[in-house]
């Protein structure tokens, strides 16, 4: 979106080869930086930014729906990856262990689970139901979905960093295989955030990334 050169490479590994333990990260020179927001500040201090065009009270905005979708729809793909018991034994276990030998595979496997399992206690998730993590969900999906209305972008007519964090979360949702569509139907529900992920993929990635999963509309 800020128009840099960009290579990317596929690592097996690539949480562990991230200084926090999560993606994504950037490799520039003999920096390694991760996760969105130090890679936008990052990227900032270096003279590119796209919420430059915004007011303060706009830039609080985008902050707070950026912390609604890391607090609603990031915390959900997790749970639904490691806590929905037929996601795991299913998908998640052979998906995540692939990469590794066993019993390597199984004990990574095991111990992301163990972490996230952790992480949703802490956070006031662990006895959450399926439904109730879907309802927020289509909550979070709703809110996103008035902030947009028509515009092509959440601040109108350029893309900002809560474009390219809505688009992520949204599009992970859409293209990843669970064993239900429970979770991409509550984002289904909503044609302006379908229209606004597919403008997104057509305009920023479908050049790049020929044969990958696309965005189906209906």
């Amino acid at each position: 979106m800020c128009n840099l050169p960009i290579k990317v490479v596929c690592r097996a590994n690539a949480e562990y080869m991230s200084p926090s333990g999560k993606v994504p990260f950037i490799h520039v020179g003999n920096q390694v930086v991760s996760e969105l927001g130090p890679i936008v500040q990052f990227v900032k201090a270096k003279g590119h930014s796209l919420s430059d065009g915004l007011d303060e009270v706009q830039k609080a905005e985008m902050k707070a729906y950026m912390e609604l979708v890391n607090n609603m729809l990031l915390t959900a793909e997790l749970y639904l990856q490691w806590c929905d018991e037929a996601t795991v034994g299913e998908i998640t276990h052979a998906r995540y262990g692939s990469p590794y030998p066993w019993p390597l595979n199984r004990i990574l496997a095991y111990q992301k689970q163990w972490e996230v399992k952790r992480k949703m206690k802490a956070i006031g998730w662990g006895n959450k139901t399926l439904d109730q993590v879907l309802e927020d969900v289509d909550q979070c999906c709703q809110a996103l979905s008035q902030r947009l209305g028509t515009q092509p972008y959440f601040f109108n007519k350029q893309p900002t960093e809560l474009d390219a964090l809505v688009f992520g979360h949204l599009y992970t949702i859409l293209t990843t295989q669970l064993t239900n569509d429970e979770l991409s139907e509550k984002v289904k529900n909503y044609s302006n955030l379908l229209a606004f992920c597919r403008r997104i993929e057509q305009h920023y990635f479908e050049d790049r990334a020929k044969g990958s999963s696309s965005i189906r509309l209906s």
